[in-house]
């Protein structure tokens, strides 16, 4: 299993445009990818169970990934936070 936190930097947090770009990558992957916050783990798959989280600016997510492309996945995710979360 890979893992990784991340301090979201987006000014509205995870809200719509966010959430369905990273539920849209999530989906590329076999591998399952959790994203937990606040004592709630949600599919990274699930735009609505992402965006039900409440991740607002500054707060800090973990993501989980595990599966048989989980190096591609983890390595790809991060990027996408990095780059566009």
């Amino acid at each position: 299993m890979k893992e990784f936190s991340y301090v979201v930097t987006q000014a509205e947090g995870l809200h719509v445009r966010p959430a369905g770009i990273l539920a849209k990558q999530a989906a590329k992957y076999q591998s399952d990818i959790w994203l937990l916050f606040n004592e709630k783990k949600v599919s990274a798959r699930r735009l609505f169970a992402i965006m039900g989280l409440g991740v607002k600016c500054g707060a800090s997510v973990t993501v989980q990934i595990e599966g048989p492309d989980e190096e591609q996945a983890c390595q790809d995710i991060l990027e996408l936070f990095q780059n566009q979360l």
